[in-house]
């Protein structure tokens, strides 16, 4: 069974808790990206390991293998992202359709191991890169296809909201 699409704008995260997972992404430095995205990578171990990760809790709801791998994707995409806004002046992000990609590339079928190991190699780089991010580029700009705007500290926090969101998604 296929997931509903998720249309949502969640660029309103950056001005507001999360009443879901009770994320603050104003409560995060630019310095604390890459610690909090090594430590979400690290519970997303314990998720993989769990009897029935491949279960959905509903029909309409990703099972926590298939969270996982859209967490995964996340932390290369935001990468991608965070690389452009660095090396270019307002780059436009190509777009990204997340349920097109769950669906095209089987994340329900994926093995559990495997996708320990990318979502892990995938967290370590996006937390190099905003390791790396020289004090005077965290206020640089890109642009979603939809016309959002983020700094790179923005993108960052949106980015670890994503991340922590679906760790509560999967009750981790």
């Amino acid at each position: 069974m296929t997931i509903e699409p998720d249309t949502k704008d969640w660029t309103w995260v950056l001005d507001r808790p999360c009443p879901e997972c009770a994320f603050v992404a104003t409560a995060v430095t630019g310095s604390e990206i890459p610690r909090i995205t090594r430590e979400a990578a690290a519970a997303w171990d314990g998720v993989l390991h769990r009897e029935g990760v491949r279960d959905r809790p509903e029909p309409h709801v990703w099972s926590p293998l298939e969270y996982a791998c859209h967490v995964r994707d996340v932390c290369r995409v935001m990468d991608q992202r965070a690389r452009l806004m660095l090396a270019q002046d307002a780059p436009s992000f190509p777009n990204w359709d997340q349920d097109e990609t769950a669906l095209r590339e089987r994340y329900g079928e994926q093995d559990p191991a495997v996708v320990g190991l990318g979502l892990h190699t995938a967290a370590e780089a996006v937390a190099a890169r905003f390791a790396a991010v020289p004090d005077d580029a965290w206020d640089r700009r890109g642009l979603r296809s939809n016309g959002s705007e983020f700094t790179v500290l923005g993108l960052g926090r949106y980015f670890l909201h994503d991340v922590v969101h679906h760790l509560h998604d999967v009750g981790a």
